[in-house]
């Protein structure tokens, strides 16, 4: 039992990166669920479009991603996300005692963070053999493209990256936000 706690606390930025993905699952997915269309679009996967709309769908993407990781750096608040994201830049005078402390806590307990991106990276890599086996090993491609859902030029890479977009982009990012958390002793006791 007590092996059990300690990799619980070991574990516990992962474990709070997945209580967040639940607790915020409709936030999440449908911020995913923007990025990962706009990355289809931009695959062809409803034929073909223009410059301009491909510059204004990599904007929406890349605002989505950004979107999901302020949310989760601020616990919900976007903007305590941004301000945190701006003092990391900032030169305040407890800016350096704040990276200090940090690089004070990695040094401490980098072990600790060895087991969490060694998690992340195990979870990380059984989403993307999920998402392979269903781009390549499943019919789904090809009924897609039979039904008129997908166009005809569309490659697999759009249904990868599709699903990429709602499953392990937003879990990096959620998972560096809570990173970052527990570096600054920010990660609140309970999920926010």
């Amino acid at each position: 039992m007590k092996n059990m706690t300690d990799l619980s606390t070991t574990l516990d930025w992962t474990q709070h990166s997945l209580r967040f993905l639940k607790k915020h699952f409709l936030v999440i997915l449908s911020l995913g669920l923007i990025a990962g269309l706009g990355r289809s679009a931009q695959l062809s996967a409803f034929g073909d479009i223009p410059f301009a709309v491909d510059l204004a769908l990599e904007v929406a993407i890349q605002s989505a991603r950004i979107l999901i990781f302020l949310f989760a750096l601020g616990l919900t608040n976007v903007r305590s996300g941004f301000k945190r994201t701006a003092a990391v830049f900032s030169m305040k005078k407890d800016s350096s005692q704040k990276r200090r402390q940090a690089l004070t806590k990695f040094k401490l307990h980098w072990k600790k963070m060895l087991w969490n991106l060694g998690a992340f990276l195990i979870m990380s890599f059984l989403i993307n053999l999920f998402i392979d086996h269903v781009a390549y090993e499943t019919c789904m491609y090809i009924s897609l493209r039979e039904r008129g859902i997908l166009h005809s030029n569309a490659p697999e890479w759009t249904i990868i990256l599709f699903l990429k977009n709602l499953s392990v982009i937003p879990l990096t990012l959620v998972f560096n936000a809570m990173c970052l958390l527990w570096l600054i002793n920010k990660l609140p006791a309970k999920t926010a």
